[in-house]
């Protein structure tokens, strides 16, 4: 269609560093086609133009001193991309490769994935290419506390209300919270992911891994299936892997496999729960770490994939989640998966299969559930903590969980409704941009042009 294409190549001739941007822009423009065909009133309102374009871009020096009294410089940013649906809601991602560029595309997909959960949350990000790994406690506390210094003059509880990311957890939460709140004197949700006991809610920490596999479970019931007895492949080792690796378990699925930047375990009778939470979110250690404990799981180094592929999805499986991090999974690792016989895969982490691994799933038939559909648990469970807030209360675990699996089953059935709507059943990449772009592009027209 001309004008999306006319939209896509404005954007790349504007900003043409920014490669991961112009990969998000097409992923999400390239499937809107049959609904702008059919509204003709998204054209007239100029609203790809509109809504590709973050509201304000916040960026500054971060200065701050390291253990041995030396003083570090990094940049902070803040992208508050859209506040149609409500204040702007998207995590904080603190690592040596953030730059603006990411954190456009970041904030652009969450603004999708803000508007599917049916909560009033725009979309935002945010971070710094500043790295945690190797860092002193003290270290990551100042480093919080000079992000916190320029940052709290953007943000609020119904303005903007960050979250963690990659490199910020609960930790770094906890830092930056107590920053805000000795500058503001506020105790309020500016910040969800806190610690439960300042403010934080129960099922925060598990809920985008919970929610990827309640999201697969969703896909594989449509297909009169499900992940009971299913062999998992697992990316990352961070949080959302974490807890994946969690839920699959309950649900009686065995994954195999963990990975993190320095190389990946196969566990081939399954992955220990308390053995990676101890590697993981304990001592912080390497994978390699998780083999001494047990000695039966295979550790294959990053140094030793075959060349531009991770060894991960060379594993044979039922069904994969990739919970690391973008372009983790491309389009051959994407014909190994299908030809080893996977059936179903679900985005933990942020866009991590490239676009023709996408379609290469869809075409192949295989249930694929997009990142900003299959991961929107996390940011769906900080609203539920936000409502927790405002109203001075706090829910049990069940309650939240309940919420949460109640959500991804709506998000499912919005996506797959969407795309048999407009002829093309089982394509949740379109069903789920369309019906997350319909509801952000209409309340964009009744308010305005502001």
């Amino acid at each position: 269609m001309e004008y999306v294409q006319s939209v896509v190549d404005f954007l790349k001739n504007k900003y043409p560093s920014d490669p991961v941007f112009h990969q998000a822009i097409q992923e999400v423009l390239g499937t809107l086609q049959p609904l702008l065909a059919r509204e003709p009133k998204y054209a007239a309102n100029k609203i790809l133009e509109r809504i590709t374009e973050p509201e304000r871009i916040i960026s500054f020096r971060v200065e701050w001193v390291d253990d041995k009294g030396e003083i570090q410089v990094n940049r902070g940013y803040r992208v508050q991309y859209n506040s149609a649906l409500g204040p702007y809601k998207g995590g904080l991602r603190f690592h040596p490769s953030v730059n603006l560029g990411i954190l456009k595309f970041l904030g652009f997909e969450q603004i999708f994935k803000n508007s599917l959960t049916g909560l009033a949350i725009g979309g935002a990000k945010g971070g710094s290419d500043f790295d945690p790994k190797g860092k002193s406690d003290k270290e990551v506390m100042r480093f919080c506390q000079a992000f916190m210094n320029e940052l709290y003059r953007h943000i609020g509880a119904t303005i903007d209300v960050p979250a963690g990311d990659i490199g910020v957890g609960g930790r770094e939460i906890g830092y930056l919270y107590g920053q805000y709140k000795k500058l503001t004197r506020l105790f309020d949700g500016v910040l969800t992911g806190k610690n439960p006991l300042f403010g934080g809610s129960l099922a925060r920490k598990e809920a985008t891994g919970f929610g990827v596999v309640y999201f697969a479970q969703n896909m594989m019931q449509s297909a009169g299936n499900s992940l009971e007895g299913k062999t998992c492949v697992v990316s990352g080792a961070g949080n959302v892997a974490i807890y994946c690796v969690d839920k699959l378990h309950q649900l009686g699925a065995k994954p195999v496999t963990v990975s993190d930047s320095r190389g990946m375990i196969h566990h081939a009778s399954g992955i220990n729960l308390e053995a990676l939470q101890q590697v993981k979110e304990v001592e912080r250690a390497p994978l390699s770490r998780y083999a001494e404990l047990c000695p039966d799981a295979k550790y294959t180094p990053a140094s030793e994939y075959p060349a531009g592929r991770n060894a991960i999805w060379s594993v044979p499986c039922d069904a994969a989640f990739p919970c690391a991090t973008q372009n983790e999974l491309n389009l051959e690792d994407a014909k190994t998966l299908i030809s080893n016989g996977c059936r179903c895969v679900s985005e933990g982490a942020n866009m991590p299969a490239t676009l023709d691994a996408a379609h290469a799933f869809i075409e192949a038939g295989v249930l694929y559930g997009p990142a900003k559909a299959a991961n929107a648990g996390g940011v769906a469970t900080s609203q539920l903590e936000m409502a927790q807030n405002a109203s001075m209360q706090k829910w049990t675990f069940a309650t939240v969980d309940n919420q949460l699996k109640q959500i991804m089953a709506n998000i499912h059935k919005a996506a797959d409704e969407t795309a048999k709507e407009f002829g093309q059943p089982g394509n949740l990449l379109m069903g789920a941009n369309i019906a997350g772009f319909r509801k952000v592009a209409d309340a964009m027209i009744e308010q305005g042009v502001c």
